[in-house]
Order: C-alpha cells, then sequence, then structure tokens
C-alpha cells in the first residue's frame, strides 16, 4: 500500500544502510520521518552511569548524520519519554499514516508494540514491522515436523540448507532517499539532559556506524584465523562486533554475507564465526518459542535443583562479582567486565561455570549481574548462555559440563598475560604460578611480595569438592556424572 506520509521508529538498528523497515517506507511513502525514543520505561531502571546509554547516544548522533547524507535538511527526530506513548503522539503531531520498524521479539517489546499498535488502529494509522535482526526468525526454520529446533547443531544444519543468497541481500535506502522529509527538530541531547552521567567509551567499544565498519574491516584480514585464535583472550581473536550487532549500528545481513561466503571457500575460520551468527538466530528462536526462559529454565526438570543460599552463598556472590574468588582467570574476567563492559566470550563460559557449578549459585543471579554490566547485553543470547552453562538450556549433551577454571587459565591463557592485566597483584609471581597462586611454593610468593590473604584472596571454594557437591545437586535431574572442561 502506499502512503503518502510515513515514519520510521528506529529502536535496535541504529544505520542507516541496508534496513529493512527504512527501505520500505522509503519505498512507499511519499515523505518519511525518522525517529528514535530514549523510552524512560527501559531508562529509568538503569544505573546512573550506563556504558549502553552512551553507546546508543554515539549512534544516534552517527545515524542523525548518515540521513542528513542521504539527503539534504533530513535527520533523526529524539523524544525522551514512554515509547508507547511518545509514537502515537508522534505520528498524530506528524499526520502520518504509518509507522514503520523492525521487529523486536523480546517479551517485554512484543508487549510495547502490542499497544503502539492499539493506539495507533485507534488513530487509524497502520503498523508495520519487518524482520532485520536475524538472518531465520521465529518460525522459519523448523524440523521436519513442524516444531522449533531444541538442539543447535541440528538448527545449524537446518540453518544452512535452506540459507541462499536472497536472505543474505541487502535493502537498498540510497536510491530511495528523495523521500527523507526535512527533520523538524535534529539533535541528540547528552547524557546530562537525560538524567545520566558522563561517560566516555573506549575506542574499541564506542557506538555508531563508522566504527562498525571499522572493526569490521580490521576483522576481515582476522576472519581466516578466528577458529584458531577466538579463544584466547591475551590476543586480538574476536571480532568486537557483537554490541553493534545488539544496536543494529552494522547489518547482520552484511556479516553473514562475508562469512557464509569465505567458509563455502573454504575458509575454517570464517565457518566458525558464522556458526557463532547462527547460535544468534537460534537463541532468538528459542526464546520466539518458549518465552518462559525468560525467567525459568528451558527444560522445567531443572527448577527443582536447590541452589545455594544464606550469607555465605551470598558473599560467594560477592566476590563472584568484584573478581575476588582466588581463582585468577575467573577474577580476571570478572574485572575485565567491571571496568569495560565487555567479556570475552571463552570467559563468559567460564565464570559463568564458576558461579553454577563451583559456586552453586542460581544461574538467573548471574544472569542479572551480565544483564547490568554488559555492553552487549542481548536478553536472548544472555538468557540462552547462561542457561548453556546451567546445563539447563538447549544442550545435545547428555551429561553436565563443568569447567575447571584452573585448566582453563592454562590452556587459553598459557602465560597469564591476561591474568597479568586484571590481576596486576599477581603479576611478580612467574606465569605458570599464576593460574594458582596457592598451589606457588612459600618462596615463590616471598620472592613475589604476594601474601594470600592479604594481596590476594585464597579460594573461595576448592574445585575438586565443589564438583562432587554439584554432582550431588544436580541428582534431582540426571545421575549422570560431570566431566570438565
Amino acid at each position: 500500500m502506499r502512503h503518502d506520509k510515513s515514519l520510521v521508529w528506529f529502536r535496535r538498528d541504529l544505520r542507516a544502510e541496508d534496513h529493512a523497515a527504512l527501505h520500505h517506507a522509503l519505498k512507499n511513502s511519499r515523505q518519511v520521518t525518522c525517529a528514535f525514543v530514549l523510552d524512560t520505561e527501559i531508562l529509568d531502571a538503569l544505573p546512573r552511569a550506563d556504558r549502553r546509554v552512551a553507546f546508543i547516544l554515539q549512534s544516534l548522533e552517527s545515524l542523525d548524520e548518515a540521513l542528513a547524507a542521504l539527503q539534504p535538511g533530513a535527520g533523526l527526530l529524539v523524544r525522551h519519554g514512554v515509547a508507547r506513548d511518545e509514537i502515537p503522539r508522534l505520528a498524530a503531531e506528524l499526520g502520518v499514516d504509518a509507522v514503520y520498524c523492525n521487529h523486536d521479539d523480546e517479551p517485554a517489546a512484543l508487549a510495547r508494540d502490542a499497544q503502539v499498535s492499539q493506539a495507533l488502529a485507534r488513530q487509524r494509522r497502520a503498523f508495520l514491522s519487518f524482520k532485520d535482526h536475524v538472518i531465520f526468525e521465529r518460525s522459519e526454520v523448523l524440523t521436519g515436523q513442524g516444531k522449533p529446533y531444541g538442539v543447535f547443531t541440528p538448527y545449524k544444519n537446518a540453518w544452512l540448507k535452506q540459507l541462499t543468497p536472497f536472505f543474505l541481500s541487502s535493502y537498498p535506502i540510497a536510491r530511495h532517499a528523495a523521500a527523507l522529509a526535512p527533520c523538524p527538530a535534529r539533535g541528540v541531547p547528552s547524557l546530562a539532559s537525560i538524567g545520566f552521567e558522563p561517560l566516555a567509551l573506549p575506542a574499541l567499544l564506542s557506538g555508531g556506524s563508522a566504527r562498525a565498519e571499522a572493526l569490521f574491516q580490521d576483522f576481515l584480514g582476522r576472519m581466516a584465523r578466528y577458529d584458531e585464535q577466538r579463544d584466547f583472550p591475551a590476543i586480538k581473536g574476536p571480532s568486537y562486533l557483537s554490541v553493534h550487532l545488539r544496536f543494529g549500528t552494522i547489518s547482520i545481513r552484511r556479516l553473514a554475507r562475508e562469512a557464509w561466503s569465505r567458509a563455502q571457500a573454504g575458509e575454517a575460520g570464517a565457518a566458525v564465526w558464522l556458526s557463532e551468527l547462527i547460535w544468534r538466530d537460534f537463541y532468538h528462536q528459542v526464546m520466539h518459542h518458549h518465552p518462559h526462559v525468560v525467567t525459568q529454565a528451558f527444560r522445567p526438570e531443572y527448577d527443582r535443583i536447590e541452589w545455594a543460599t544464606g550469607p555465605e552463598a551470598d558473599a560467594h556472590f560477592a566476590a563472584w562479582c568484584e573478581g575476588r574468588t582466588g581463582y585468577p582467570l575467573v577474577d580476571a574476567a570478572m574485572r575485565q567486565l567491571a571496568q569495560t563492559g565487555y567479556m570475552h566470550n571463552r570467559l563468559r563460559m567460564v565464570t559463568a561455570s564458576f558461579l553454577v557449578k563451583d559456586l552453586g549459585l542460581d544461574w538467573r543471579r548471574g544472569e542479572a549481574w551480565f544483564a547490568r554490566l554488559l555492553l552487549d547485553f542481548d536478553l536472548a543470547a544472555n538468557n540462552g548462555g547462561w542457561q548453556w552453562a546451567a546445563s539447563s538450556g538447549c544442550d545435545a549433551q547428555p551429561y553436565f559440563r563443568i569447567f575447571n577454571p584452573v585448566s582453563q587459565s592454562e590452556k587459553f591463557d598459557p602465560e597469564a598475560r591476561f591474568i597479568e592485566r586484571y590481576v596486576p597483584e599477581l603479576a611478580a609471581l612467574p606465569p605458570r604460578l599464576r593460574h594458582a597462586p596457592w598451589e606457588a611454593p612459600p618462596l615463590a610468593l616471598q620472592a613475589a611480595g604476594v601474601v594470600l590473604g592479604r594481596d590476594y584472596p585464597p579460594p573461595v571454594v576448592r574445585h575438586d569438592e565443589a564438583r562432587a557437591t554439584t554432582l550431588a545437586r544436580y541428582a534431582v535431574v540426571k545421575s549422570r556424572a560431570l566431566p570438565e572442561a
């Protein structure tokens, strides 16, 4: 249907290239206004110093400039308020016939969009949304019986079998840019003006499409070695694009297209990175079909597990959050998260396993902590990762998985360089002794000037003892032994 005036509501898609909703609005409207709402229903619950808000504001500035570059006078209209009220109000002010946006399948977002759609319908305005955040969504990849997949590998195989160049093709924007309307009030507010403390982001984690593009160009030269380098936190192995995918400052189709092309040419690193992008689709379809995972275990029987509670459990949780568990790799990872808002993917698995399988704490406590601090926090991926670590989610293994924090440290930070960076109090120890300082000879500790309990804590639990406790705790679900990773 052709519209006279339309409004494009940007959300987790902060770019002006290869954008589904913007493409359809420009193609089917005489005039298009672009807007973003700093939603107080989301912002009010956040800490006043929040890196994600800083990232969003940087990305909004980039988007505003990109729209103006497409069409002189165009730009981004930014409102600060309750989005479910602001969008219908803005649609009425502008006199638009339709509001265009891209899908957001988080439960709270679906409820919000339903309210917006109803409000617009009362105004006799259309509400149109499109797939943009993933390659395959909702029920696009199903089993032969028409059911959603609950295990990743069969899902991945079906995903790859279904993939064609069509699903990776871009939505052209520039050729339709003449439909962009003059922006009535350009300008992105400051952090202070919306009640947040000023916060600088490091270059590696700064917002905007230009930064996303620079990271992608850098990663293109490293993608072939991704399979070899991705697990070592002390080296430059990851793409660092997760936050840009979370906020849509770069198109998932662009990234998957490059990875797929290289994987088909036999590039092992590209194939592994493509698998990571498929994991992202997988967790989003799990949340779509099983929204109970937001608060409950994917497999209900795992909610019978009795997690550790009480003062000691709370003290262990605080030690985990603050990076003082006595396990250097765990502590280094938690300090990296607190200091930067980023954590290496291998370390997300190690720290999550430690919280659940060594400390015996409910995975939901760790999930909430990550949700508070991760710059790239995505509800579906964070939940999926935590349930995987807790063995309560989608997992093909007929047993539980426990990561040994010391062997993980020795394997993936062999020279203890990552530990040295974030646990500098152990830097004077020889690298081989930094993985388990409580096992270091007394003379080595003395030579390094390290006193356990004063300079660095002893382990809050013993891994072998904790492993036995975990076996007993999980016995309510299964009786098989848990292998170590």
